[in-house]
């Protein structure tokens, strides 16, 4: 048998709060959640907001861009890339990142948190 996710949404900020192809950091709770805007691709993308490498809650600075049409995040202080859609690391190390579903209604941004 398959447990179906459940998917709880918070209102996490307004679509103007977060820059063109950029992004910032959003609190659910304790948790710390990453939220970029790829104007250029018109997606939204949330992730964990910690990189793995050094514990440091940075990837809401890091550069987004593509490789390989992938959309992916680098990390500002040590340039390991990850994959905006499934989180896996794309610098060749076996760490990944969490990533969330994002939706967009009536300016508002909303991130869906797995209960």
């Amino acid at each position: 048998m398959i447990a179906e996710k459940t998917i709880t949404w918070f209102a996490a900020c307004s679509v103007s709060d977060v820059p063109a192809n950029g992004g910032v950091c959003v609190k659910n709770n304790d948790t710390q959640i990453a939220l970029f805007h790829f104007t250029r691709r018109d997606e939204w993308y949330a992730t964990q907001n910690e990189c793995p490498h050094r514990m440091q809650m940075a990837l809401s600075r890091g550069l987004i861009g593509t490789q390989n049409d992938e959309p992916k995040v680098a990390c500002p202080f040590h340039k390991k890339t990850f994959s905006l859609v499934t989180g896996e690391c794309l610098s060749g190390d076996a760490c990944a990142i969490k990533t969330y579903e994002v939706k967009v209604e009536d300016g508002v941004v909303f991130i869906g948190i797995d209960e």
